[in-house]
């Protein structure tokens, strides 16, 4: 999760977002944003157990020509606990939209990876006068499939009565989130990844299991797929394990104005473990919309 620690190796860059951080009360807790660059906005979703840094590659050219938004997930990186009304992924939605209404920003394109492109999906939906444009990365807006409903849930739950992130689920969790081409060259990405579920705050566990339950047992955002008449890139990395390529193209059959691309030796964390691939479809996609 990254809670404020040095990163610059992780991430390959010696870019220092501290200084584009900023912060605002939403719904009873703190939020936590980075707000870089200039031009049109994008608002970025990062993926679950880590924070608004994992999208350092993409900021890094990107914001050359785009303003970009990049919450960190209640819980995650510096943002405070889950709101008590923030209850699933709707919610989540809504309170990255009202970070947008506080800091005036009408319109905009969402970028989101994982539970980003799913409480993207959301705020899409729910206010799509808004939205320019939808990006989801290694993302499933449909129902948690049964087998791997149960399979996360019972992960959580260990978590839940440790207290803690232990050594064997820590392996099971770095498996799931990096192809085995990443395991194989960036080993120091996966180490890093471990260490901080290993080191994540115990005041947290809490909330980041609940979380946790709200991503896995979200709503079937598919049901609602019709309206999403937007502009849509849907970004699968060949060998992500935790979602999967079929579930890319099953978002494609329902998306009408979407378009589908794999990404090749990337597992969940594309945005780290194939940056250059990933900025170019980003880019070109942008220049569309």
């Amino acid at each position: 999760m990254q809670r404020g620690k040095s990163v610059t190796n992780f991430y390959g860059t010696n870019m220092n977002l501290e200084q584009f951080r900023h912060q605002h009360e939403i719904a009873g807790s703190t939020l936590s944003y980075l707000d870089i660059g200039q031009g049109p906005v994008l608002l970025f979703g990062h993926s679950y157990l880590w924070c608004a840094k994992s999208w350092l590659p993409q900021l890094e050219q990107l914001s050359k020509n785009y303003r970009c938004i990049v919450p960190d997930l209640w819980a995650h990186g510096q943002s405070g606990a889950i709101p008590k009304d923030c209850r699933n992924l709707v919610d989540l939605g809504q309170n990255m939209l009202e970070l947008m209404d506080r800091i005036d920003i009408s319109t905009f394109t969402i970028i989101g990876q994982s539970v980003g492109g799913m409480w993207g999906t959301e705020l899409a939906l729910s206010a799509p006068a808004r939205v320019n444009g939808l990006v989801l990365i290694n993302t499933f807006i449909a129902f948690e499939p049964e087998v791997t409903r149960e399979k996360y849930m019972a992960m959580l739950n260990q978590v839940k009565n440790a207290q803690a992130v232990e050594a064997t689920l820590i392996e099971q969790i770095a498996a799931l989130y990096f192809g085995n081409h990443t395991h194989e060259q960036q080993p120091a990405l996966v180490e890093q990844f471990k260490f901080s579920l290993k080191n994540m705050p115990t005041a947290l566990i809490n909330d980041v299991v609940k979380m946790g339950r709200m991503i896995f047992g979200r709503r079937d955002t598919s049901e609602y797929a019709e309206q999403l008449t937007l502009p849509c890139l849907i970004l699968s990395g060949v060998e992500d394990k935790v979602r999967t390529v079929l579930e890319g193209y099953l978002m494609q059959d329902i998306i009408d104005a979407s378009q589908f691309e794999h990404i090749q030796g990337a597992g969940h964390m594309a945005t780290l473990e194939q940056p250059e691939v990933l900025n170019l479809k980003l880019a070109s996609f942008l220049s569309q919309v």
